[in-house]
């Protein structure tokens, strides 16, 4: 049995009660969290000797938070950064499907590798990646992107993506990127099969991801659906992002984004939408009324000026509302812990400085995250039982002075450095290194990944 005891440090639980200790413990046995609460830990108290197998880290200047839980990604756009700088949604797609028609399996394992990586050194324990260009010949790339999530110790949710709506049919990638639909259903189950793990403190899951309805047809969605119902797995795809696929929407289909996919069979408290920017108030009710999540992207939305979405609203109406990333190609800063800051601050330019607290940002970003993913009853908050997934910030040093409320500190300051960051109560980051991999040699992959991916395509 190892015991890690976390002491002298501010805990945000991020529990039902929004329970918090300016100076508190967290225990871990076995991975998962066996005590939490304020002071020193119970077992520590008056002893006169420590165990062998206990190894007791000294929070003093941290605050404990659970891990962060990304809700959407694409990791292999690690390789393609810096492009199509000044483009809305649909001119980046079009500039940039010919580029990730090169990737392969080399290519997606350096790119997954990076990705990951910084995302733990941002304060992130799960993460998903909704991943869809399977060019012919290219390798088992979703294979390459979960042998990279346990090489670096986070847990992760590989969502099957797919595209058979290509130019040629009336969608927007062009028609050497997309596949035909029975190979996707086959491929899809094929993928659930050999990785989906639904016991409890699994480390990897996977779920059904039709890329977006501009890039999937009707067919491919409703039968994607089905199979992932008939599977048990959860069901996840792009909507509503811009104005470009609002009108999209209304000219092939002849209604709205929401309308169009709810026909189809894609709303419930088995899916989770990226972006969801341009929703009407009814729009918003409906996913509310069904417990559709919503991964919220920020940063990505800024960066290809789509959008605010009204994230007050959908938690008024009580849609589970998780943040994500998004691919490094839309978000260069690939920081799940600056999601949080860039969450609070857009939700104010929206809807005025009371829209989104810290703490609510936080929510966001760990329970909100976990109810998104099906996994409120075993992460996003610090409670006894749940699984060991914790983020321990240094809010101590010359960014943070003369913030007392170490939330605000997190949120609205700098992004902390990590003393600890823990995954099942393995350390994955430690004095905000990796501890399980080497960064230069991910560094090192990646450059080689990006030059070659680009050079193929110049």
């Amino acid at each position: 049995m190892t015991r890690t005891v976390i002491e002298g440090c501010a805990v945000a639980t991020v529990d039902p009660a929004g329970t918090e200790y300016r100076d508190g413990h967290v225990v871990v046995e076995d991975g998962r969290i066996t005590a939490v609460g304020p002071g020193r830990a119970p077992e520590a108290q008056g002893a006169t000797g420590r165990a062998e197998h206990t190894e007791y880290v000294d929070g003093s200047g941290c605050l404990a938070t659970p891990g962060l839980v990304n809700t959407h990604h694409h990791l292999y756009q690690w390789a393609s950064r810096g492009l199509a700088q000044d483009e809305t949604l649909f001119g980046w797609l079009t500039t940039l499907y010919p580029v990730w028609a090169g990737i392969d399996a080399d290519i997606t394992s350096a790119a997954a590798d990076a990705a990951l990586g910084w995302l733990a050194k941002s304060g992130c324990t799960t993460s998903t990646d909704h991943h869809y260009v399977f060019p012919d010949q290219s390798g088992d790339l979703l294979a390459a992107e979960i042998d990279a999530a346990l090489r670096v110790g986070v847990r992760f949710h590989p969502c099957r993506g797919s595209m058979d709506l290509g130019k040629s049919a009336g969608g927007l990638p062009p028609d050497e990127v997309v596949e035909d639909r029975d190979s996707i259903l086959t491929a899809t189950e094929a993928a659930i099969d050999t990785w989906h793990d639904p016991s409890s403190d699994a480390l990897v899951r996977v779920a059904v991801a039709p890329c977006s309805p501009f890039s999937a047809s009707g067919e491919l969605m409703r039968e994607t659906a089905e199979l992932a119902r008939r599977k048990g797995v959860r069901l996840h795809t792009h909507l509503a992002e811009t104005l470009d696929e609002e009108n999209f929407a209304r000219e092939q289909f002849g209604r709205s984004p929401i309308d169009y996919i709810d026909d189809l069979g894609w709303l419930g408290d088995d899916v989770w939408l990226a972006h969801c920017v341009h929703l009407d108030d009814t729009a918003v009710k409906r996913l509310g009324t069904t417990g559709t999540g919503v991964a919220h992207c920020p940063t990505s939305n800024a960066r290809l000026g789509a959008g605010m979405a009204p994230v007050r609203a959908l938690l008024d109406a009580g849609a589970p509302v998780g943040l994500g990333v998004d691919g490094a190609a839309s978000n260069e800063q690939n920081s799940l812990g600056d999601e949080l800051r860039q969450a609070a601050l857009v939700a104010r330019l929206r809807g005025g400085p009371a829209a989104l607290t810290a703490r609510e940002a936080l929510e966001l970003g760990t329970l909100g995250g976990a109810r998104c993913l099906g996994r409120e009853a075993d992460i996003g908050s610090l409670e006894q039982g749940k699984l060991a997934d914790i983020a321990l910030w240094r809010v101590d040093g010359l960014g943070h002075a003369g913030i007392a409320d170490p939330v605000a500190a997190l949120v609205l300051g700098p992004r902390p450095p990590l003393a600890r960051l823990l995954v099942g109560g393995r350390t994955v980051v430690e004095h905000d290194h990796l501890s399980t991999v080497d960064e230069a040699e991910l560094a090192r992959a990646a450059r080689t990944a990006s030059r070659t991916l680009q050079e193929a395509t110049s």
